[in-house]
């Protein structure tokens, strides 16, 4: 099972990394904040996002809802100090699965886990997609062409990845800046179309294969076959 923990506390972090891995022969992504948490949940292939509620840059609950919102279908479950019930309601209606309050046992959370992978969650992407001549691992963020590595950037990454979810379909500008950077960063649509010519560039193949059009005035529609 791949997990993707996000937990500010340190100590705590490193613990239930250790023993999440230890205990429960997981493998185990630690990130320290919101921004984070949603970046990695967006570029990988996880089956169960194990969320703090109180994190810098963005919460735990918002990184839920805009998961959610971004029709996100495997499990979260919420960590948090809030043992309130309607603290646990606000949390599940967020989109939470589970709901866990600090402090806890290790064993409580491994039991949950295990619950939470006994369920049926929309089916984890492909670990890998080929397109043309290109291959890209989901696993390892790694691109390549005829077998030859092709470095991306993580927003390049992410962009492609994005392309390649919404294949023959228009992405606009404004959803592919929610997507990557978040609707309310500092970044402008320059950004956007920056990031996009730099990964057209390297997916530049002479055989026509891929390509990302650029659709006036609205945004870009990427094509597996041209």
């Amino acid at each position: 099972m791949n997990i993707l923990l996000a937990e500010d506390d340190k100590k705590l972090g490193k613990l239930v990394k250790y023993m999440l891995e230890k205990k429960g022969g997981y493998h185990v992504d630690w990130v320290e904040n919101g921004d984070d948490a949603l970046d990695y949940a967006r570029g990988s292939a996880y089956d169960v996002l194990i969320l703090d509620w109180m994190m810098p840059l963005m919460d735990g609950v918002d990184v839920c809802k805009r998961l959610r919102g971004d029709r996100y279908g495997q499990a979260i479950v919420l960590l948090t100090a809030k043992d309130s019930l309607q603290d646990k309601i606000f949390g599940l209606d967020a989109g939470a699965d589970d709901y866990l309050t600090k402090p806890f046992e290790m064993d409580e959370l491994l039991a949950r886990l295990r619950v939470l992978a006994r369920r049926n969650f929309a089916p984890r992407q492909s670990d890998t997609a080929t397109f043309g001549r290109f291959t890209l691992n989901r696993a390892s963020r790694q691109l390549s062409r005829d077998g030859a590595g092709i470095p991306l950037s993580p927003r390049e990454y992410q962009l492609l990845d994005f392309f390649l979810q919404n294949a023959g379909n228009v992405l606009t500008r404004e959803a592919i800046l929610d997507r990557i950077w978040g609707l309310g960063s500092d970044v402008s649509y320059k950004n956007v179309d920056v990031t996009v010519k730099m990964l057209r560039d390297k997916l530049d193949d002479s055989g026509g294969v891929p390509a990302i059009h650029s659709i006036r005035g609205v945004g870009y529609r990427f094509e597996m076959d041209a």
